[in-house]
């Protein structure tokens, strides 16, 4: 139950996004760079799961959009344009039918650093073989 062409076909859509990459360029990542650059996007979390009957999966996704700004705005953007993007979009999947695809939740906070500003987007979908 691998979360991999979920998450390759959503770090492609986000890169292919003008409102996400005017502000985080091609820095979105299925795993976190050693070395980020900021702004950046990064998948930090997910989670699969057996959904109803079948061969159907729930998958939990979290995205970390993190800045460098000096303030939260940056972030927010960030946050919103992923929103925007991901919010019933329809990716191809490499072996696996997309069924649904939301995004239940987002917020921004101050990291634990002082100087990042982070903002969380979780995606919810369903696929399915294909």
């Amino acid at each position: 139950m691998s979360d991999k062409p979920l998450i390759d076909a959503l770090v492609a859509s986000l890169k292919a996004a003008p409102a996400v990459t005017v502000l985080a360029g091609q820095r979105v990542y299925a795993t976190a760079p050693r070395l980020p650059t900021y702004p950046c996007i990064v998948v930090t979390r997910s989670e699969g799961r057996p959904a109803g009957e079948g061969d159907a999966i729930e998958h939990l996704l979290t995205l970390t959009c993190a800045s460098r700004f000096g303030g939260p705005e940056e972030a927010r953007a960030l946050v919103a344009a992923v929103r925007a993007a991901l919010h019933d979009a329809r990716p191809v999947l490499s072996g696996r039918r997309l069924v649904n695809l939301r995004v239940p939740y987002a917020d921004c906070f101050a990291g634990a650093d002082r100087e990042t500003t982070l903002g969380i987007v979780r995606v919810r979908a369903v696929t399915e073989a294909s």
